[in-house]
């Protein structure tokens, strides 16, 4: 299986433009799944302007990029503000996955950052939802950015058969080597490929690093694209070592699951568990 990690510098507010460079980079390496950044559609800083901005499932935006996939018979993962399909005036910071047939997986950001330049509950609705890709290649879970903080999200995919996660991120240069140092223990901790594709180039006061990367199930480094640079960076990924990874590193077997009972207590009451000994 061929993945393909595309770093752009998309447009801001320019969806067409972003659609025709997506396809571009589409044409110039043949692979079975390409991924974009997040926001890759529309651009990351877009305030008020992103009501305009969203489109639902049967937008043009969508629809165009199904056509590429049928064109090329792949899968394509990109970003984008999506419409609540229920609840007229929400917006989501979404995942999409369009599959070679057109079908569509989404996946709503649950943990939206705001703090120092970021403002994202401002404008987005957070995600409640979950949801494992069905690809030809097994199953996928989608992660946005600041989710890659929260190990439960992960977890939570690799309990459900996830062999891989993709992560689609506007990370600026500041929080780099947090990643960095996040994704090889998110592959790790829960034996299955990590893909990470990031923005690259500036957005207001906010510099994209780029570095997309891929980790195997024990979190070796299989690809790492460049720094500060739109690039596009290509990764051959086995899923046979699954079962290898999973043999010398067993987390998943030995996960205790009343663990998560306490957590959610703790959480709620920021108090010991009710049967806690200690």
């Amino acid at each position: 299986m061929k993945i393909a990690l595309v770093s752009i510098r998309p447009n801001v507010l320019d969806k067409q433009a972003n659609i025709k460079k997506m396809e571009k980079y589409i044409k110039k390496v043949k692979a079975d799944i390409y991924v974009f950044g997040e926001l890759s559609l529309t651009g990351y800083s877009l305030k008020d302007e992103i009501r305009d901005a969203a489109e639902d499932i049967n937008g043009i935006s969508i629809k165009q990029i199904k056509k590429i996939a049928e064109k090329n018979k792949c899968y394509i993962v990109f970003g984008m503000p999506l419409r609540n399909s229920n609840v007229e005036g929400l917006i989501h910071n979404s995942a999409i996955l369009i599959h070679p047939d057109g079908k569509l997986d989404i996946y709503n950001k649950w943990f939206l950052i705001t703090f120092g330049p970021f403002e994202e509950k401002i404008f987005y609705d957070e995600g409640e939802n979950f949801h494992i890709c069905d690809t030809k290649f097994g199953k996928i879970g989608l992660i946005v950015c600041y989710d890659l903080f929260f190990p439960e999200l992960c977890k939570l995919y690799s309990m459900q058969g996830a062999n891989i996660i993709i992560c689609i991120s506007a990370s600026p240069s500041t929080t780099r080597k947090y990643f960095e140092t996040i994704l090889p223990a998110r592959a790790i901790e829960n034996t299955v490929f990590m893909v990470f594709v990031n923005l690259v180039g500036t957005q207001e006061d906010l510099v994209f690093w780029g570095g997309a990367q891929v980790y195997d199930p024990l979190a070796n480094l299989l690809v790492k694209a460049p720094y500060f640079k739109e690039s596009i960076t290509t990764c051959e990924i086995d899923l046979n070592y699954i079962k290898i990874a999973r043999a010398n590193r067993p987390v998943l077997r030995d996960i205790r699951p009343e663990i998560y009972n306490d957590l959610y207590y703790v959480s709620r009451t920021h108090s010991k568990p009710k049967n806690s000994k200690h």
